[in-house]
């Protein structure tokens, strides 16, 4: 046989749905029982206080206390014809009128009449108004009594006016279902309002069960902070609700910062106007902090938002050094043309016998490199630097660019790795403006200023219009084809970026060349009492050419 076992519903919406309903039906319950319990009580005072008003009323008759000293108690008296009067006038169960003994008068029973009264009238003989529920002959009655005064003021009697107890309670129980039915109304609305809640909740909460949301959130919390994705959530206002480590990483927000507006926390740019929604699309690349992020954002159901950040500060550097290989390989492309060439030439020298030729030209051939490297390091004393420009210029010779590096740097540069981000990135893209111009060309000049370097990389290229001069420098702005990789115009913001970490400025201007020539300023970037390596003797001038060497 099946057994069945009850218990508690296991979706919150059921569970908050059987907690409403019982508290609905308690509250209701409650309510009744209290408005019933001083019910009674007030239908007992009311029955009473209606036995008095009686009471005060046949004593005020005029002829009443007159027959009471003039006649004798007799079922046909005038007292008794005067309180029956009343008493089927007034609804009441007895009126009865005695005298200064306790002798009735008067009585709904006549046989009773010439009797004593069945309870203690010392009381209203004395004077006082008495009410109260009393047990007499008549069974349980509301009862009002009342002292009955002659013309000269003297109290010469009493009036007991008496109301049956069972139309009270008859009262109290027709009142009952009353009650009950607005109490069953008031339930009713409460059970349909709940069920409305429950509904409602049903669906905010997705037909699960506490245990189900506990586990959610626990599963929600391991994952943004296990996965190496940042997650930044919004409010509709544009409050953050939530950071995962990974973005306080990349964004260096932290803990104090939720609640707290997004545009109050992050510096106003493109990172910004992404995560915010004022720039909108997929894969957004935007740089914060030197890292270039890919960003993108979905709006929630309730007007806020959730933005993941893929960090792809390594992908682009791996993508910026794939170029670059790309243009080695055109360069030994090239360079083994010319060797063969020089061979060739070597080679009909040695056939000929002309072996001091031969030697000159292999010495003026080597010579050449071997004379660019020696004045590059000559100058550069940071190792980074220095093979940065001696391989930049090995690329420009090949791309048929004259390079020239003017003036020199200390050993001592503070961030060599930033320096060659900066460097790099902008002798790419005078590489890249120059090639094809007239009298291809690019300058290169690295100057110091007290503890300030300053870099300024001209071309012979088309140049910058006034009107893009800023533009230029902000991500995914580019002029040039998409490379392998897929994404562009995020080096001069990368380098906008790193010269504003350090408090310094990055511009683009009209240039020397004919081209642009962009200027940045990096202050605090190298030691204190660094000074400028001087050139060696016989170098020629202040210029370092990457020019080729002879063929």
């Amino acid at each position: 046989m099946r057994v069945v076992r009850l218990g508690l519903p296991r979706r919150v919406s059921s569970q908050i749905l059987a907690l409403q309903l019982a508290l609905t039906a308690g509250v209701t319950l409650l309510a009744a029982a209290l408005f019933l319990a001083p019910l009674s009580d007030e239908l007992d005072d009311q029955a009473m206080r209606r036995a008095l008003t009686i009471a005060q009323s046949t004593a005020a008759e005029p002829g009443i206390a007159q027959h009471l000293l003039t006649s004798r108690p007799t079922p046909d008296g005038p007292v008794q014809r005067d309180a029956e009067r009343i008493r089927t006038a007034t609804g009441a169960d007895f009126v009865v009128v005695m005298d200064e003994r306790g002798i009735r008068y008067s009585h709904a029973n006549p046989a009773r009449i010439g009797r004593r009264v069945s309870t203690d009238p010392s009381e209203a003989l004395s004077g006082r108004e008495v009410m109260g529920i009393d047990q007499g002959t008549l069974g349980r009655t509301a009862r009002g009594k009342v002292p009955l005064y002659d013309a000269e003021g003297n109290i010469i009697g009493a009036v007991s006016v008496g109301i049956a107890y069972d139309s009270v309670q008859d009262r109290l129980v027709g009142s009952v279902p009353v009650i009950l039915s607005y109490a069953g109304g008031a339930l009713a609305v409460g059970a349909v309002a709940a069920y409305a809640v429950s509904r409602r909740l049903q669906r905010r909460t997705r037909d699960l069960a506490f245990s189900d949301i506990a586990a959610l959130l626990d599963e929600r919390e391991a994952m943004l902070h296990s996965i190496r994705e940042g997650v930044v959530a919004l409010d509709g206002s544009g409050r953050i609700r939530l950071v995962n480590d990974e973005a306080v990483r990349l964004l260096g927000l932290g803990a104090e910062h939720t609640g707290r507006r997004l545009d109050e926390v992050l510096p106003a740019g493109r990172t910004a106007d992404v995560l915010s929604g004022r720039v909108d699309g997929d894969d957004l690349f935007a740089v914060s902090g030197g890292r270039v992020l890919v960003v993108n954002r979905m709006t929630t159901s309730d007007g806020g938002a959730v933005a993941t950040l893929r960090d792809r500060t390594e992908l682009e550097r791996l993508g910026r050094e794939l170029d670059s290989t790309h243009g080695l390989i055109d360069a030994l492309r090239a360079q083994d043309h010319e060797h063969a060439n020089r061979m060739h030439t070597l080679l009909g020298l040695l056939e000929l016998g002309m072996t001091d030729e031969a030697l000159s030209y292999v010495s003026e051939a080597v010579g050449g490199h071997r004379e660019t490297a020696e004045q590059v390091t000559a100058r550069i004393r940071d190792p980074l630097l220095a093979a940065l420009l001696v391989g930049k210029a090995t690329v420009a010779a090949e791309r048929g660019v004259d390079l020239r590096v003017e003036g020199g740097l200390p050993d001592a540069v503070v961030d060599p790795r930033g320096l060659v981000t900066v460097v790099g990135n902008l002798i790419d893209n005078a590489l890249d403006a120059a090639v094809g111009s007239p009298a291809a060309a690019v300058r290169v000049s690295l100057t110091t200023d007290g503890s300030a370097v300053v870099v300024r990389v001209a071309d012979s290229g088309a140049g910058v219009p006034e009107d893009r001069r800023e533009l230029v420098f902000s991500e995914g702005w580019t002029t040039k084809p998409l490379p392998a990789h897929g994404k562009r115009g995020l080096g001069l913001a990368l380098v906008r970026r790193l010269a504003e970490r350090q408090g310094g400025t990055a511009a683009a201007g009209e240039g020397p060349l004919g081209g642009a020539e962009f200027t940045v300023v990096l202050p605090d970037a190298v030691g204190r009492g660094a000074g400028v390596p001087e050139a060696r003797t016989g170098e020629p001038g202040s210029a370092v050419s990457g020019a080729p060497g002879p063929p």
